[in-house]
């Protein structure tokens, strides 16, 4: 029998049979796929430990605003009724304030807004107390402290000067006419009925933690893929820097990634962590919550096709200004 070559002999040796490679091949995959795992959940970690607190605490303020103080805020708001011009700018600004007080998510805003419209309040005041409760909430606050002190300051006064935006453009351009239309809408269902005051809290509570949960879970984990997979050097440079191009990208990006107000927490601050500016923070911070889809589809019902048009570029413009003048003063 004849001898085989050298380089065919080491060919032989050096490659693994066809009956071994799947194994191999399955091996290094699973090898991959567990060390990709270990990162993420290293990741995840990291960042659940670090916001967490924040998301228990917001929940429970905002519960026990919810089941004691809620009625308080909005008859504050109904106060307001047939004090249009004695308000003046005074009565914007103490609706924008009110808004951000209401623990009401939209859905449940629009119905509150209706019957506030039954009792004769005016457009204006119903525009300030909408846009800044769009934006913020008192659970959203506690929440935001997790980014730091300075983009808590900056979450609180846009919401607020957004709301006394709206409220004003209102009052100098829709003297006359009706902005919304809240035919149809009946007043407002409470959930907070249960007759023990301890179980009405603990129901909210509840309620608040289905609600909020999946998405406080989502948002951790979409964090740890972004700070696994995007560069430090991409996310500096798409919103990074003191430039208009960043600002109007985070504005951009708020429209289709918000889902939920605590689960944009943590992208915010891997994002902020990783060279976002302030300014582009602030930007996605308004255009977030102003344009998330279930929000678009209450106000749509309210606003008509011409007034819905409208809001959505006051909220793109607002967003734009506020991020390119954060920058500026930053």
């Amino acid at each position: 029998m004849p001898k085989r070559s050298g380089s065919a002999a080491a060919a032989t040796i050096s490659s693994p049979s066809t009956a071994e490679r799947p194994a191999n091949s399955l091996d290094s995959v699973l090898h991959i796929l567990r060390r990709e795992f270990i990162y993420l959940w290293y990741y995840f970690d990291v960042q659940f430990r670090q916001i967490f607190r924040y998301w228990v605490i917001g929940i429970l303020i905002g519960s026990l605003i919810s089941v004691f103080a809620k009625d308080g805020i909005h008859g504050l708001v109904r106060r307001l009724q047939g004090r249009g011009k004695a308000a003046g700018i005074l009565g914007v600004t103490a609706a924008s304030a009110l808004g951000i007080a209401s623990p009401l998510c939209m859905y449940g805003t629009v119905p509150l807004a209706a019957s506030f419209s039954r009792s004769g309040v005016r457009d204006d005041f119903l525009a300030a107390f909408m846009m800044s409760s769009v934006l913020l909430n008192p659970q959203l606050i506690v929440y935001s402290t997790a980014l730091g002190v300075p983009a808590l300051i900056v979450r609180i006064l846009s919401s607020f000067l957004c709301g006394i935006a709206a409220g004003l453009l209102l009052r100098r351009f829709c003297r006359e006419k009706e902005f919304f239309n809240f035919h149809g809408f009946d007043e407002p269902v409470s959930h907070d009925t249960d007759p023990n005051l301890f179980l009405r809290l603990l129901k909210n509570i509840l309620r608040n933690i289905r609600a909020t949960g999946p998405m406080f879970l989502l948002g951790i984990f979409l964090s740890a893929v972004f700070q696994r997979y995007v560069p430090e050097d991409a996310m500096v440079k798409l919103f990074g820097n003191n430039k208009a191009f960043g600002v109007l990208m985070a504005a951009t990006v708020g429209v289709p990634l918000y889902a939920c107000g605590g689960g944009t927490i943590p992208l915010l601050q891997s994002w902020m962590a990783k060279g976002m500016s302030l300014g582009s923070a602030a930007a996605f911070m308004i255009t977030g919550p102003a344009t998330k889809i279930t929000n678009l589809g209450a106000l749509k019902i309210v606003l008509g096709i011409r007034n819905f048009v409208l809001y959505l570029i006051f909220v793109m413009a607002f967003a734009f200004a506020t991020g390119l003048l954060v920058n500026f003063v930053s």
